[in-house]
């Protein structure tokens, strides 16, 4: 508890420091801000502190919360009085969280889709089908929210005038359910325009609602006070077929279809479930359990309400978050096909929160205090990923709202109210957040997507390694996230940080790479890469250019796909492709993030136990390493493409973004990058990976450099260098000044039967006899005359010339020599 204590007080002081972020203004504004703040408000300060230091050994729960409450609420005061003399910011907050100097790590995005309709009544979201939906008395209007498109045109139709207390869709849009009462559900055909009613008896239950599935014995399920009614609908008929019928008493109920499950709350106080999930594999009853509830200083029991539990999916993991009003945690559990495993608890520091997942992160929003928290179940840790700050608006201006108007009226979509004419309330009170990352603005009709900003994240963290972890998980911006992986590691070599740090650092990156090789998710990305705009800038390799028309490296430098040794990579990604079917089989058998283990393209395949899962007490938490026993999501929903894509980094983006740079900065001292790459050769070892050459070739233009002839010359022996043409190439340059590492680079090249260059280099030092005796032996005939004549002819040897020419003779028909003797020309050739 004294973690959480501790917790705490890190809150408040991020919550200060980001209300006087977010009040940056080029007129100084964050200086007077702050300066006011401390001359106003250092006597509740100092309250604060040292309450906190005098109460530490006796932890106990809210612990100063009356003296945090006081300097929270004198810090607002004294930004709202600033706010109001410089004439920028309002009581709303609207300026306050939209300016372009603002400070967040969470972002909404100008402009917002427009879901307003004069005369519109009432907004709804149909998840099942990713849609918004706004009733005028006679029509609906819907926008697909996936993929999210803020220009969206509306399509409608048509529905009779009434009450409505639900709507939805069909999966496959040909029916229409309309909840006209807690008693009636009308259903419309579309293509033939027949209606049909359901109804209850009302005097012994009433429905809480419905929702429509893909489970092969039912197409949708009536939830009712008295249990579950599951209906078949035969389009032919204008009825409905009663299925089966599950009998429990059901207070109220929560279902997201990114899930397919409906948890049913019942009891006193609301905190008993039973849960269903309704695929495409069937029907999975999860085993009752209760949900934890601190009991109040009053000793009354508290009700748990349906807004104070969420259904999230992570990591294609079902989770259920309840928040726990009297306690001030957010318990969470994770299901499984036979039990429901509570997984730890979060503070919460607001009295209403909301709940979102972006790229499977989550997002705690902490609406009294509009900040938000950001956490990564996967790993091991209650921590938060940073300091808590509040939602921004970003991309707003005068001139982008006049132009997305004209865009708007060009794409045929409604006209409705603009940011410009109304007062946008960051959290407002009619904020209804949507799963998984949308909010809709009630008041305004604006349909906004939660974004998470990569960059500002991996800014605002000094723990490289958990970063880099962090960002090699991210899958829709995983471009962004391996180039900021790539930067962070250039950074602290650059910063001659401590070599385990580095270390640490290309140790996390590597492995994710030998993952997604494994995997085959880096393939699909380079798949994708190559059939998207090509033109990417090449590497190039540091080489000595014997000859350019017939020696030169190759200088395209393209990092191809390796064949790797013993076929592991290659044989890897084969043996995943092989899992997969077109018939709706396992697409992946691999336990990765990237696609849940046990689901199928419309269903689950789920194993039958939790066996070793552990249940843990509050206030601790378990990192969620996947296996086949729990429940999972279904990973590719019908709207929505599942994201492959990977944010591995491969040792060829290691030397080009990270290594040669770094190289060209640090310039003298190359004992440091030298141990730097010794690390690297030895987690790739560890992970069995092929290195770039030029990783190589680095390593031993640096050592030339630095004149450490013997260690280059122990590494190449001894194979921590691995011999290639470049590094041979190398070393021959390095060896202008080494007599010794010249003949190492040699050496290499008759290693590698690089026959042709070898005789070539002894051209250019002027041992063409030696040269000719070589070719001679290894039948070497794609050399040029010229040069050997001209070597021989800058010899001024007569005798020279003429063995060259004989030489020559011999290989190349009709080509004249000179009068000589056999006996002289073995002579010079011994």
């Amino acid at each position: 508890m004294g973690g959480e204590i501790l917790g705490k007080y890190r809150v408040a002081i991020s919550y200060i420091g980001a209300r006087i972020s977010v009040m940056k203004d080029k007129n100084h504004a964050t200086t007077s801000l702050l300066k006011r703040i401390l001359v106003n408000c250092s006597a509740r300060a100092k309250q604060y502190g040292s309450c906190v230091s005098s109460r530490v050994p006796e932890v106990e729960r809210d612990m100063c919360l009356k003296e945090f409450l006081l300097l929270k609420s004198c810090t607002q005061n004294v930004e709202e009085k600033l706010s109001n003399m410089i004439g920028e910011a309002s009581s709303s907050g609207h300026s306050c969280f939209s300016g372009s100097n603002a400070l967040s790590h969470v972002y909404i995005q100008y402009p917002p889709l427009r879901c307003h309709i004069p005369g519109s009544r009432r907004l709804f979201y149909d998840d099942g089908n990713k849609l918004i939906l706004s009733l005028t008395s006679n029509q609906v209007f819907s926008w697909k929210t996936a993929p999210y498109n803020p220009y969206a045109a509306p399509s409608s139709d048509p529905i009779s005038e009434g009450p409505v207390l639900s709507i939805r869709y069909s999966l496959d849009l040909k029916l229409l359910a309309i909840q006209r009462s807690s008693h009636e559900i009308q259903i419309w055909n579309k293509e033939t325009g027949d209606t049909f009613s359901q109804k209850c008896r009302p005097e012994s239950e009433s429905i809480l609602g419905f929702f429509w599935t893909d489970c092969p014995t039912c197409d949708i399920v009536f939830v009712k006070t008295s249990g579950l009614e599951l209906f078949s609908c035969n389009a032919g008929s204008r009825s409905l077929h009663l299925v089966e019928t599950k009998k429990l008493n059901i207070s109220w109920f929560i279902y997201t279809h990114e899930s397919r499950l409906v948890l049913l709350a019942s009891g006193m106080q609301c905190k008993s479930f039973t849960g269903y999930q309704l695929s495409s594999a069937g029907i999975v009853r999860l085993p009752r359990f209760e949900m934890v509830m601190a009991k109040s200083e009053a000793n009354d029991k508290p009700i748990l309400a349906a807004e104070d539990v969420h259904i999230i999916t992570v990591y294609g993991r079902i989770y259920c978050l309840q928040f726990d009003r009297v306690a001030m945690l957010l318990h969470s559990y994770r299901f499984y096909r036979d039990a429901v495993v509570p997984q730890g608890s979060l503070p919460i520091y607001s009295n209403r929160i909301a709940v979102s997942v972006v790229d499977n992160i989550l997002l705690v929003h902490q609406v009294e205090a509009k900040v938000v928290i950001i956490y990564d179940i996967f790993a091991d840790s209650q921590a938060p990923i940073s300091a808590p700050l509040p939602l921004l608006l970003r991309g707003f201006s005068r001139a982008n709202a006049a132009s997305s108007q004209i865009t708007l009226k060009n794409s045929g979509a409604s006209e409705s109210k603009d940011l410009s004419d109304t007062e946008v309330t960051i959290y407002g009170e009619q904020w209804n957040f949507l799963v998984p990352d949308l909010v809709c603005d009630v008041s305004n009709g604006f349909l906004w997507k939660i974004n998470v900003d990569l960059e500002a994240i991996s800014a605002s963290s000094s723990e490289v390694p958990l970063i880099l972890e962090f960002l090699q998980r991210r899958k829709l911006e995983a471009d962004k996230a391996r180039h900021l992986c790539l930067g962070i590691v250039r950074t602290i070599i650059l910063e001659r940080k401590p070599v385990p740090m580095v270390s640490r650092a290309i140790d996390i990156l590597l492995t994710a790479y030998s993952h997604a090789i494994k995997t085959g998710s880096y393939y699909k990305r380079i798949i994708a890469e190559e059939t998207s705009a090509s033109g990417a800038s090449n590497l190039s390799r540091p080489s000595v250019v014997v000859n350019e028309s017939i020696i030169g490296v190759d200088a395209s430098g393209k990092f191809s796909r390796q064949e790797p040794e013993s076929g592991t990579e290659n044989e890897s990604y084969r043996s995943n492709l092989r899992t997969s079917d077109s018939d709706g089989s396992l697409k992946m058998i691999s336990q990765n993030p990237d696609q849940p283990i046990g689901t199928t393209e419309r269903g689950y395949l789920l194993e039958p136990d939790a066996a070793g899962a552990e249940v843990l007490p509050t206030g601790q938490s378990r990192s969620p390493v996947p296996s086949n026993n729990q429940l999972n999501s279904n990973a590719s929903e019908r709207h929505q493409p599942q994201v492959t894509a990977s944010a591995a980094a491969s040792p060829a983006d290691l030397y080009g973004s990270v290594f040669a740079p770094v190289d060209e900065e640090m310039g003298g001292d190359g004992s440091y990058l030298t141990a730097i790459l010794v690390e690297f050769l030895r987690s790739a070892s560890l992970e069995k990976l092929k290195v770039d050459p030029n990783i190589y070739v680095l390593m031993a233009q640096i050592l030339g450099r630095d004149e450490r002839y013997a260690e280059l010359g122990l590494f190449v022996m001894n194979k921590i260098i691995e011999p290639s043409k470049e590094v041979a190439l190398q070393l021959l340059e390095s060896g202008r000044q080494n007599l010794q590492i010249r003949k190492l680079g040699l050496g290499m090249l008759r290693q590698l039967s690089l026959h042709h260059d070898y005789v070539l280099l002894l051209v250019q030092d002027g041992y063409y006899l030696e040269a000719l005796r070589y070719a001679r032996k290894h039948q070497v005939n794609t050399v040029r005359p010229s040069l050997f004549l001209e070597a021989a002819h800058s010899s001024k040897d007569p005798l020279h010339v003429a063995v060259v020419l004989r030489f020559f003779s011999d290989f190349i028909p009709g080509l004249r020599a000179p009068p000589i003797t056999t006996c002289t020309i073995a002579l010079l050739l011994r």
